[in-house]
């Protein structure tokens, strides 16, 4: 169990974090506005035995607004693998330790799965501490459907790469959320445009901060806005998935089928058919028996 007179403060007033029970607890922070914090991660973060920190310098800002005095360590993408088997052994020994990110919630396009998963391979009890998450506040603000999503996180950062990927992700059905840098959001932004033409998309920056602001239009017209514009911070780019083609007319595909099995086995036209509009090859293959019988 942890130290149980940890504390922190809010506005001045001083609190006692109770004891935590050993485990992992993976501790979302706020992605801009230190306010969006819960109590439950104040608290955990207060009693921790450690905090696993993505950069301690950045996290300090957070800590010390809240007068949280726990021993910091620094856990990143360089270190993550070297230190996850001495973690493991701190939480059997009984420790209660706490890992965050510069913002937002921990794994997501942030250091912390080998852990995670070592943990788990180890059956050692990991707790989350759900709160702020630049993927959720960016989709929700997005006006695009929400009901099906996929987080694809930060794009490669080569031109070829990147248009690589997204191709793969060209028939897509579920909106895409994407992190970019700012260096790279224009042509992220082009290479989406030349790609998926005039989905609707949006890009959200400087989330929960005073200058907050979400942009939303077709692809063309983003990547015309933030043509060689300079930008703050990381942004999110949210886009619409690939429409539902609509299926092909019967008429033209049973007209296509005929005129197909006029020159090759019967087989062979449904297999050309079927490829060639898309459809089921047994939907084919029965209208072409209809078509046999009636000859």
């Amino acid at each position: 169990m942890t130290d149980p007179i940890a504390g922190y403060f809010i506005a001045g007033s001083a609190f006692t974090a109770p004891p935590l029970a050993p485990g992992l607890y993976v501790v979302a922070t706020p992605i801009g506005n230190l306010r969006d914090i819960t109590i439950r991660a104040l608290e955990t973060l207060a009693a921790a035995s450690v905090i696993l920190c993505e950069d301690t310098r950045m996290s300090a800002r957070l800590l010390d607004h809240y007068g949280i005095r726990a021993r910091r360590v620094a856990l990143h993408e360089h270190n993550e693998r070297a230190k996850a088997d001495d973690i493991v052994a701190r939480v059997a020994a009984g420790q209660a330790i706490a890992l965050i990110s510069d913002a937002g919630t921990p794994l997501l396009s942030d250091p912390g799965f080998p852990l995670i998963r070592a943990l788990a391979e180890a059956n050692q009890p990991v707790f989350p501490i759900p709160g702020a998450s630049a993927l959720l506040s960016a989709l929700v603000v997005a006006g695009l459907p929400t009901d099906a999503f996929a987080f694809h996180g930060f794009l490669p950062s080569k031109a070829g790469a990147r248009a690589n990927a997204l191709k793969a992700l060209s028939d897509s059905r579920e909106t895409m959320v994407f992190y970019e840098s700012p260096r790279r959001l224009d042509d992220t932004l082009a290479a989406m445009a030349e790609l998926w033409g005039p989905r609707a998309a949006a890009v959200a920056l400087e989330l929960t901060k005073r200058f907050e602001r979400v942009h939303r239009g077709p692809l063309p017209d983003l990547a015309a806005e933030f043509a060689g514009a300079e930008t703050k911070g990381e942004a999110v780019i949210v886009v619409a998935g690939a429409a539902e083609a609509a299926a092909p007319d019967a008429a033209d595909w049973q007209a296509a089928l005929l005129s197909e099995m006029g020159g090759q086995p019967l087989r062979a036209a449904v297999d050309e058919v079927a490829k060639r509009y898309g459809l089921k090859r047994k939907e084919v293959y029965d209208a072409a028996l209809a078509i046999k019988a009636e000859k």
